[in-house]
């Protein structure tokens, strides 16, 4: 393909003939020309996210998700996995201070985001910022009983209907 050569789609440099580049290789544009980089050769496993007790936090967000703890976590375990939403949760000795540089986004699945909002306070959350519109745009920023922002969208069906 020509895609594969420095300089974009059907350009091939001066004498390169029909030769590919390695799969390995991908070719972006960089400054004032193309640049080869090896592709990705890993993937995310895991969000870790620090917390005060691990295993509580998890089990915060095991409800929040829908999904399991792993069979051997425990109270007062340093660590603690939902391996169905790949986040890792890891005790550390800090306090969160700031903002959250990253944050999940919840779309729920079989409820409308009012409905999702009221099930997350009542398992903890709190309300950080209100951004639902009077014509139902919009989404709720809310806080896990640490204090990490996340935010609950509209359901598929509120986006399509």
């Amino acid at each position: 393909m020509g895609g594969d050569f420095p300089g974009g789609p059907g350009r091939r440099p001066a004498g390169c003939g029909a030769v590919r580049l390695p799969d390995a290789v991908s070719t972006l544009p960089r400054g004032d020309g193309w640049t080869r980089i090896p592709r990705m050769t890993s993937k995310i496993r895991h969000m870790t996210i620090d917390s005060a007790d691990a295993y509580a936090l998890a089990s915060f967000w095991s409800a929040a998700l829908g999904e399991p703890l792993q069979e051997d976590d425990h109270p007062g375990d340093e660590e603690a996995l939902i391996e169905g939403a790949g986040l890792l949760f890891v005790t550390v000795p800090e306090r969160k201070t700031v903002k959250n540089r990253v944050h999940l986004d919840l779309q729920p699945q079989d409820r409308t985001r009012e409905e999702e909002v009221d099930r997350l306070l009542a398992l903890g959350a709190t309300l950080v910022a209100d951004h639902r519109r009077a014509d139902g745009t919009g989404w709720a920023v809310l806080a896990d009983p640490e204090g990490n922002e996340f935010c609950v969208e509209r359901s598929a069906a509120e986006r399509a209907g």
